[in-house]
């Protein structure tokens, strides 16, 4: 072979083989769906990234969210499965496949929608009723659930749900979208874990008699040099990095107490225990050489799993958003650029799942004051809505296709197996 065919040219040969069932018929109706909610969903949207709220303390967006909902002729849940700010919404016509999506709409604190949430949450109220729109036209039979998944920025909301099998009893699939400066439909987002670590020492005088103290701020100094001296044989996709949430209250006193904030993050959950085990022997050296004792506690609710992506649905994602002109970087160069983490990691160990991230037309990176700014823009607001459109193709076509059906649980269960 001279050369490789293109990414494009691929991903057109497999759904040759799946035989599609969503037709243009149906992609109209998609589209007019979301186009006919425009105005309201830009409203939303806004709404959302002025009064930006952090985790587990979104009341305003659960309010609105809820209420749009409803008044699209969705049965609503309010505080679902025991969380405040948490909601489920559902239709369904005859019986058939069940699709979940996700919406998100937390945001940062100190910064503001740095994730883009405002936008994550308007595709799912965008791709529910455009899936809505579908079942009420008798083309398609199923149901359709929202799930309104609060702290995401905390690694929270999902983790619950999937604890409570919320996701496990109620859906087959699960979708959602998140806003970037690129498109990639493989996109990685890998494993993170968190430890809050503690050092206890003996308080003295710095200057009159600093022999008498036990210093915990030289304790946690030494695991700073630990971790960075350990970084030099970790592998290139591991993560290590933390804050100081107390180095000591006064300089002429030896700190008797310190404390610390690390996250650690690998390519696969299974991964994890080697980098916290590091991360623990870390610790306890810097308490037997400074003499000071040690307590560390990973995060109770456990670690935030990466993030599956099942190809048979990312492709058909991707060959929707090529009929708008957009284009996707090989797999390859995709799961390079990979790093950030979200609980949908969670879900994608349960059940199929794609998370693709979709352009905003902006070249900042998530998490930035930049993206921020990004998000509210014009140009966010209809690319949220393309990406939504395709999303929605993408689940309409699970409940059209049964071959396509068992195509996208073989990949899933060929993923699982693979870990």
């Amino acid at each position: 072979m001279d050369h490789l065919p293109a990414y494009e040219e691929c991903i057109s040969k497999s759904f040759s083989k799946l035989d599609v069932k969503c037709d243009s018929e149906l992609e109209r109706l998609v589209y007019n769906s979301i186009e006919n909610i425009n105005s309201e969903l830009r409203e939303i949207s806004l709404d959302l990234w002025e009064h930006m709220e952090t985790g587990m303390k979104e009341v305003h967006a659960h309010e609105v969210l809820t209420a749009f909902l409803e008044k699209q002729g969705f049965k609503v849940t309010r505080h679902a499965y025991g969380m405040k700010t948490s909601f489920m919404a559902e239709y369904s016509r005859g019986s058939g496949r069940r699709i979940g999506i996700c919406s998100e709409y937390d945001g940062l604190p100190n910064l503001g929608q740095g994730c883009g949430h405002n936008l994550i949450a308007i595709s799912g109220l965008a791709t529910a009723v455009a899936i809505k729109a579908a079942l009420e036209s008798g083309k398609a039979s199923g149901k359709v659930v929202l799930f309104g998944t609060p702290a995401e920025e905390l690694s929270i909301g999902k983790i619950v749900l999937v604890e409570k099998r919320a996701f496990q009893d109620n859906v087959d699939v699960c979708l959602m979208l998140h806003p970037a400066a690129d498109d990639n439909q493989y996109a990685a987002m890998i494993a993170i874990h968190d430890v809050h670590v503690e050092f206890f020492g003996k308080p003295s005088h710095a200057s009159a008699a600093p022999w008498e103290g036990v210093n915990a701020l030289d304790a946690l100094v030494q695991v700073w040099n630990g971790v960075s001296m350990m970084r030099q044989q970790l592998l290139p996709t591991d993560r290590v990095h933390g804050i100081v949430t107390d180095g000591g209250q006064a300089p002429n006193v030896i700190p008797d107490h310190t404390s610390a904030f690390f996250f650690v993050r690998t390519t696969r959950a299974s991964q994890a225990g080697r980098l916290m085990k590091k991360l623990e022997d870390c610790f306890e050296a810097a308490a037997i050489a400074t003499g000071c004792t040690v307590k560390y506690t990973w995060r109770e609710i456990g670690i935030t799993k990466d993030v599956i992506q099942n190809e048979v649905m990312a492709d058909t994602y991707a060959n929707a958003m090529n009929k708008f002109g957009i284009t996707f970087p090989s797999r390859a160069e995709q799961e390079k650029a990979g790093g950030g983490s979200t609980d949908m990691g969670n879900v994608s160990y349960e059940m199929p799942v794609i998370h693709p991230m979709y352009g905003i037309h902006t070249t900042a990176a998530n998490h930035t004051k930049e993206f921020v700014q990004a998000a509210k823009t014009v140009a966010a607001h209809k690319d949220t809505l393309t990406a939504s459109k395709c999303l929605a193709l993408t689940g309409i076509e699970v409940l059209l296709n049964e071959k396509y059906y068992d195509a996208v649980q073989e990949q899933y269960r060929k993923n699982i197996s693979d870990l």
